[in-house]
């Protein structure tokens, strides 16, 4: 009676693993199978010479933004900041636990490589007729798929691509907050400029109208230039207060981005819109090696590899799956008696199991990762390409923007010289007060225009940092 049982075991785990499932594959097993095995090793040659590449989390977080970068600008207030956001950042916080999720995928898939081994514990209580008795069983299963062919360890290098493309998404997002930091609080310091200037040019439309005022109830000024500067006035009030409202929603940004509340914003320290300046050198030009460093190229790479890993596992769904598996019973009345050998039965077996027909299903499914990869490759050209466009856009900007500033500046100080002998003239008494306050406005106007292009140029840096990821240009 136990051998007919062991034998029942044994044909049941045969009948498991050789049954033929019947679908309309057409699948060539020896020449498929023979450019299968060629393909998996010239694939793991590959993969030995990439094995140094393997791109693994960095403990330091700061080694994504390079800080000595952010040192050239000679401002602790900003370096403050940007050590806040990599410390305290929500999105970064996500970025690294995205990476600990596909860390325990890999572990997942991998275990699908080794045997697998099941216990169970199965008391009951039964009778035939008059006899009734309590028995005990403990079942043990193994199994284990043949990786013969290498899907499963396929599966599990596709698997690790991603894994690293989220260690690579993670770097990006660093460098993205940090530029957004970096570029919010130079936005703020440079509000911070606009309004000092705009206060003093309120100051002055104000002074002008009440002389015009005086004027005009002495009947020198006409009341339509009276109404001309109060409207002068009163729209200096409302830029002021567009200028202020703007620096407060910059605010509430970089505390998001530093991950505090936007509440505390009135403790928010900057450096005195005078003394920021950038000492770093900036380059003509960018090496292409730079570009191949960014990590959204360095992630489309993956994918691209990913992606024709997922076809070869796509050509083995048609190969034969072969199976080994085994189980061992112990049966008995008593706990006592469990594990004797009396009461034990056993069996192991194997079995091959080859679509024949599956309804067009692994074909197509080949066929839609084919798609797949040309869709990563395109992909791919079209990263590098937008690397490219995206430093030649910085490098552009800083040369048009710093040229700019340089004109700008030129007439800063034809306008410095042409207020300097007004002034001269106002104490001589040629000129009036009133004369002399519109032409000290035209200078504050043209310190705006300065000040906003020299933030602009830094503001251009920032975008050539995140354009080459950080790295030192």
């Amino acid at each position: 009676m136990k051998k007919l049982l062991a034998l029942a075991i044994l044909v049941s785990l045969g009948m498991g693993n050789a049954a033929m499932v019947f679908a309309a594959e057409k699948t060539v097993l020896s020449a498929g199978a023979e450019q299968t095995v060629d393909n998996d090793k010239q694939q793991a040659k590959n993969e030995k010479k990439k094995k140094s590449e393997k791109i693994k989390p960095v403990k330091d977080k700061y080694e994504y933004i390079n800080m000595a970068w952010w040192k050239q600008f000679n401002d602790d207030i900003l370096n403050d900041y940007i050590i806040k956001a990599v410390e305290n950042n929500k999105d970064l916080k996500m970025a690294t636990l995205t990476i600990d999720e596909y860390y325990q995928n890999v572990i997942t898939q991998r275990a699908g490589e080794l045997p697998q081994l099941q216990a169970g514990f199965l008391p009951g209580y039964g009778g035939i007729m008059d006899h009734e008795a309590g028995s005990f069983l403990l079942p043990i299963i193994a199994s284990y798929e043949l990786d013969l062919f290498g899907k499963n360890h396929n599966k599990t290098t596709a698997i690790r691509k991603l894994y690293e493309s989220s260690i690579l998404d993670e770097q990006a997002a660093y460098i993205s907050i940090a530029s957004s930091v970096g570029t919010v609080y130079i936005n703020i310091v440079k509000l911070d400029a606009m309004i000092d200037l705009q206060e003093d040019i309120v100051d002055l439309r104000k002074e002008i109208f009440e002389i015009m005022s005086v004027s005009n109830a002495e009947g020198i000024v006409s009341t339509s230039d009276l109404v001309k500067a109060n409207q002068s006035y009163i729209s200096g009030v409302a830029d002021l207060t567009d200028l202020k409202k703007e620096r407060t929603k910059l605010l509430h940004q970089l505390a998001v981005l530093t991950g505090d509340s936007p509440n505390n914003i009135e403790e928010y320290k900057r450096i005195d819109y005078r003394e920021l300046a950038f000492s770093g050198l900036i380059p003509e030009f960018v090496s292409s090696d730079i570009i191949m460093k960014r990590p959204d190229y360095m992630k489309a790479e993956k994918m691209l590899e990913k992606a024709g890993i997922d076809v070869r596992v796509a050509r083995k769904e048609m190969l034969p799956t072969i199976n080994l598996g085994g189980m061992m019973f112990f049966n008995a009345t008593n706990l006592g008696s469990l594990f004797t050998t009396s009461n034990m039965l056993w069996g192991f077996g194997g079995g091959l199991i080859q679509p024949l027909f599956m309804g067009g299903k692994l074909r197509a499914n080949l066929k839609a990762k084919k798609i797949a990869y040309e869709r990563s490759l395109k992909n791919y050209e079209k990263v590098n390409l937008t690397s490219i466009q995206e430093v030649n856009d910085s490098l552009v900007s800083i040369n048009m923007d710093k040229e700019k500033l340089s004109r700008q500046k030129k007439i800063q100080e034809l306008e410095k010289k042409d207020f300097a002998m007004s002034q001269t003239k106002f104490a001589q008494g040629v000129i009036a007060k009133l004369d002399l306050n519109q032409l000290e406005e035209n200078l504050l106007n043209i310190n705006k225009t300065v000040y906003s292009s020299e933030f602009d140029c830094m503001i251009d840096y920032i975008s050539l940092y995140k354009a080459t990821a950080a790295q030192n240009i």
